[in-house]
């Protein structure tokens, strides 16, 4: 059975803490966060955050506070990282502050302080595939993410380059009232659609598949 349950996080707009600014986890996690619209608050001195980090506290693009973790830091937050684990003390307070105030806190490699942990992720388009082992092997994980991102290796990420044609389609199909079931709609994604669309015969395949809803339309209002 899972031990955690698989969700992704609209962060857009909301505050999101990070504690430590090196150029590995900390610069990943704030990027990350700023790619998903959150607003970011950087906790870390001066002598350990990391030149591409320094610039966006500089241009305004982050809050850099220039210094470690203090009681009531988390003050506003939506959810929490923390990139530097270095003093199990300091990952403690934050954890205890963290439930005190009910936010989502992730302590990075330290799974018994977490209230959720980070997949790894595998991006293409607006389709992003989340891998997890519920913390137990996260060199598991990474290399899950590396032969799923490899072409040669997994070709299940082709579809995600239809991602765009199929939104637009969906939102035809809402507009048109077209009623197809969730199973239709993935029996009318075919393999040929794919090949045509890769083709670089966009409108063909898209009309095939608006075809295909129509007849599932038909057929389910007849």
């Amino acid at each position: 059975m899972p031990r955690y349950y698989g969700i992704y996080l609209d962060v857009k707009s909301r505050l999101g803490i990070v504690f430590g600014g090196d150029a590995h986890e900390g610069q990943r996690k704030v990027k990350y966060l700023l790619e998903c619209g959150a607003d970011v608050k950087l906790f870390s001195p001066e002598a350990e955050i990391s030149d591409e980090l320094r610039e966006l506290g500089g241009s305004g693009k982050i809050e850099w506070i220039d210094r470690k973790y203090q009681p009531g830091d988390l003050a506003g937050a939506w959810v929490v990282i923390v990139a530097d684990t270095s003093s199990q003390e300091t990952n403690e307070a934050i954890s205890r502050e963290a439930t005190e105030q009910n936010i989502l806190l992730n302590v990075m490699d330290v799974t018994s302080l977490c209230t959720w942990i980070a997949p790894s992720l595998i991006q293409r388009n607006d389709v992003t595939v989340a891998v997890s082992t519920a913390g137990t092997s996260p060199a598991l994980a990474r290399r899950l993410r590396e032969r799923m991102s490899d072409h040669a290796s997994c070709q299940c990420l082709r579809w995600a380059d239809m991602g765009p044609l199929l939104a637009d389609v969906r939102v035809e199909q809402r507009s048109r009232a077209l009623k197809v079931t969730p199973n239709q709609w993935a029996e009318s994604i075919t393999d040929q659609m794919l090949e045509i669309f890769e083709s670089g015969e966009t409108d063909t395949a898209r009309a095939m598949l608006i075809e295909a809803l129509e007849n599932h339309d038909t057929a389910n209002k007849g």
